[in-house]
């Protein structure tokens, strides 16, 4: 197969680079639609960057760290206040877009780290295709949204290209308790990052058969998350901790199998491609990928409930399986006339369709009427209005709340059920997880919709009523049949 000198590999890497930052970034605050979570932990750094702490309200079902590192890098460039935000669509927008962009420029961190973890494990072949796949293949675009798994992936993949490196390191063991610390920065947002132990133990340990370098290591890796607890512990609040961290594990979803068929219908060459890859890779008993994917696959199965962007943290294996897959069938070719030029075609050419399929995403506008509505609230209800409660998603809430100072804001729609309303008027954002998940969980929801009367309707652009991801696989978001409906009661 046609050779690759470090010169152009660089010069070929930095393009990559460049095209990540081009996929991740482009109309970053367009598409996709803004998901309810990314609004959970714009709040809660919004709540950290008040100086209100990292624990909000009495909920404990992550770590801290996600939103201290989104609070620090937007308290840096001195969020919300250098945006001179107004009410209108566009303004609000910007709200979104500076995190978005953040999360953009992480997917380019990622984008270097696996050519990095890949160069050092199978070589430059490997790693360009690699962090191509990365760069170009539309399941990546679940980097983009502002998500707990989004902000680990860069600290559990340098943890492993640091485990890798101490092998030949002069300083082995700062190596491998920066590996450590950035594990356990990984589990400190979000706990399921604890899977890929395993993988990073015995990287370390095969380095050097050092039990005491595993040990080093494992001390970060402990330390770190344990002060979630410990905060919990300190404020009287672990019964709580508990509990809610008991009742994540409890939760019930479609599972594994359903994802998995998200992560196909979203991505079918790449989750072929990437579990055809794994499979050789269990064939030739390669147990760094093996370690990697596993681990986290049983991990799913047992806790039974998923989301469609609990695969973010092994995207980086399905790129490298995918990867090894394509040179070690490729360099099977004996033919001379086909040895050079039609490998070039055929990863150029899953790049190009890669790359085609990710620009019908990125291209789309699916999030002008939450922006729209936001602004429409925020144009009705007039400053120091105290006879007015708005409800509505964490999408809106943390911006009424932290950004407009608006009184009465629930920071979710739901706290009605608990929580009793005492204002003359009620506002209330009726979005799809309202009418498709919330209206179920009381009546006294479904009686607030319905004895609200609609005072404003946003549907969304035509463009976003059926997203295509590729010619012949489809998303449909049809915004006509669940619009978002301002109600007044």
């Amino acid at each position: 197969m046609y050779q690759i000198n470090s010169h152009r590999a660089n010069w070929i890497l930095l393009g990559l680079l460049v095209l990540s930052g081009f996929t991740h970034i482009w109309n970053a605050v367009e598409f996709p639609a803004i998901f309810f979570d990314e609004g959970v932990y714009m709040r809660r750094a919004m709540h950290v960057l008040a100086g209100l702490g990292p624990q909000e309200s009495f909920f404990y079902d992550h770590p801290y760290f996600g939103q201290m590192f989104l609070a620090s890098v937007l308290g840096l460039i001195g969020f919300p206040g250098s945006l001179h935000v107004s009410t209108s669509p566009n303004s609000i927008s910007m709200l979104y877009l500076v995190p978005r962009v953040i999360m953009g420029i992480l997917a380019i961190v990622d984008t270097f780290l696996i050519y990095k973890i890949a160069e050092n494990r199978y070589g430059k072949k490997v790693a360009l295709i690699s962090s191509m796949l990365f760069a170009v293949m539309p399941i990546t675009w679940l980097v983009r949204e502002i998500l707990l798994d989004s902000i680990l992936l860069p600290f559990l993949l340098l943890s492993i290209l640091l485990a890798l490196n101490s092998k030949n390191s002069n300083h082995k063991s700062l190596m491998v308790l920066l590996s450590g610390v950035c594990m356990g920065l990984a589990i400190f947002t979000k706990i399921p990052a604890f899977a890929m132990m395993p993988l990073i133990i015995g990287i370390v340990y095969f380095n050097e058969k050092k039990p005491k370098l595993v040990g080093l290591w494992l001390v970060p890796v402990i330390l770190i998350p344990f002060l979630w607890p410990l905060q919990s512990i300190e404020t009287g609040q672990f019964d709580l901790w508990t509990k809610d961290v008991l009742g994540q594990t409890e939760r019930h979803s479609y599972g594994l199998p359903y994802i998995s068929y998200l992560f196909f219908q979203m991505d079918p060459i790449l989750f072929i491609l990437g579990i055809g890859g794994i499979a050789f890779c269990i064939y030739r008993k390669d147990y760094f990928i093996l370690m990697w994917f596993i681990p986290f696959i049983i991990f799913l199965l047992a806790i039974g409930y998923s989301q469609y962007f609990y695969w973010i943290p092994v995207l980086p294996v399905f790129c490298i399986s995918a990867s090894i897959l394509i040179v070690q069938s490729l360099g099977r070719i004996k033919r001379v006339n086909l040895r050079k030029s039609f490998p070039i075609v055929v990863v150029l050419g899953i790049g190009v369709f890669g790359l085609g399929g990710t620009l019908l995403l990125i291209t789309t506008n699916m999030s002008s009427s939450e922006f729209q509505a936001a602004s429409f609230v925020l144009q009705h209800v007039k400053d120091n209005d105290n006879k007015t409660t708005i409800l509505a998603s964490p999408v809106y809430s943390w911006i009424f709340n932290y950004v407009f100072h608006k009184q009465n804001v629930f920071i979710d729609y739901s706290l009605a059920l608990f929580e009793p309303i005492t204002t003359e008027k009620i506002v209330l954002i009726a979005d799809q997880h309202y009418v498709m998940v919330d209206m179920s969980r009381g009546k006294q929801l479904q009686q607030l919709y319905n004895d609200s009367k609609t005072i404003a309707t946003f549907a969304g652009n035509t463009q976003g009523y059926n997203i295509s991801l590729y010619p012949y696989t489809s998303l449909k978001v049809n915004y006509e049949e669940n619009p978002i409906k301002i109600k007044e009661k």
